[in-house]
């Protein structure tokens, strides 16, 4: 019986150690999980975080904890990140400003294309082409024209240098072969505030943020610049179908790992995020914001994220932006 007894307790023995790793992977996440936006509360990318968070916890069985930490574009948060446990418990709400920080301000300490991973791609939210009423144009072509015909006349509104709509509306003098002349603000409100006033006559702004002054008649809408037509205001063109074919940018967001996190994390967190866009109240809050669930494959994220990091280099070197470093 000795001996039966010795065996029976080393079989049990080797059975915990083999199943211990399948237990502890199983186990993700055990405590809560924490997504860092670098944005200040209520800003576009901290309501899209906050409208998936509730749902995610839900799923997840473990509270997601919003953590902002705004400043510098979002290369603080980027670099928290980039720099936390490989565990999963650390997530980035990263979004185009990312991308584009890779180019126009380098990190020292951080490779946006190497120290994170692309885990899920959550919502966009395109730019909305708004000029102020004074302007006597009615459609893209015709502010293109008007643009040809007086280089350097129309203002354009920027968020601050390398912001989405700065580097949208270069895009779009690149593109349109056109010279508007940047002015830049602090953020989207203050710049929409002079575009108003008529200090600048154009600007490409998130859609959350003016379509209140669009319905109002204060601001006059051209076009919204994704591939697709946006929810918030299906009758407006896109850039692309107004004359300037293939052009397609938007405000993304999506989640990021430190890289070597381990697949089984990332694929929970894909998972995850497939199953909070497709629930129905989710899309409903999305959306009232003027956002586009997005979701797809992890390897489809990757594919679209390093296409960024190329598009908006070409950009800020066809610009001639000075890189800050």
């Amino acid at each position: 019986m000795t001996i039966i007894w010795k065996i029976v307790v080393s079989a049990i023995a080797f059975c915990l150690v083999v199943a211990a790793p399948a237990r502890s992977e199983d186990a993700y996440p055990s405590r809560p999980v924490h997504f860092i936006v670098g944005f200040a509360g209520g800003s576009t990318a901290d309501v899209a975080a906050r409208i998936v968070a509730a749902k995610f916890s839900a799923l997840l069985g473990q509270p997601v904890v919003i953590d902002n930490r705004p400043g510098a574009g979002s290369m603080v948060s980027t670099d928290y990140v980039a720099h936390a446990s490989k565990d999963g418990y650390t997530i980035l709400v990263g979004t185009v400003a990312a991308a584009i920080n890779a180019t126009l301000s380098p990190s020292q300490s951080v490779d946006f294309g190497k120290d994170l991973d692309p885990v899920a791609s959550l919502a966009s939210i395109p730019n909305v082409l708004v000029v102020n009423p004074s302007v006597n144009v009615s459609n893209v072509q015709a502010l293109i024209a008007f643009a040809k015909a007086n280089p350097n006349a129309l203002f354009y509104g920027g968020s601050g240098i390398g912001s989405s709509p700065h580097l949208t509306g270069e895009l779009f003098d690149q593109m349109a072969g056109i010279e508007m002349t940047a002015v830049q603000y602090p953020g989207s409100a203050q710049a929409v505030t002079d575009l108003i006033a008529g200090r600048v006559q154009v600007m490409f702004s998130p859609a959350s943020t003016v379509m209140a002054f669009v319905q109002q008649g204060t601001l006059k809408a051209l076009a919204t610049t994704e591939k697709t037509r946006a929810t918030i205001a299906p009758d407006l063109p896109t850039v692309s179908e107004s004359g300037l074919p293939g052009f397609d940018t938007g405000i993304w967001f999506g989640l990021f790992a430190p890289s070597g996190t381990p697949a089984n994390v990332e694929e929970k967190l894909s998972e995850v995020t497939g199953q909070v866009l497709h629930d129905p109240q989710v899309v409903r809050l999305l959306q009232a914001q003027g956002m586009q669930p997005l979701g797809g494959t992890p390897e489809a994220f990757r594919q679209f994220v390093s296409s960024e990091l190329i598009r908006w280099a070409d950009v800020i070197k066809s610009a001639n932006i000075p890189v800050q470093r």
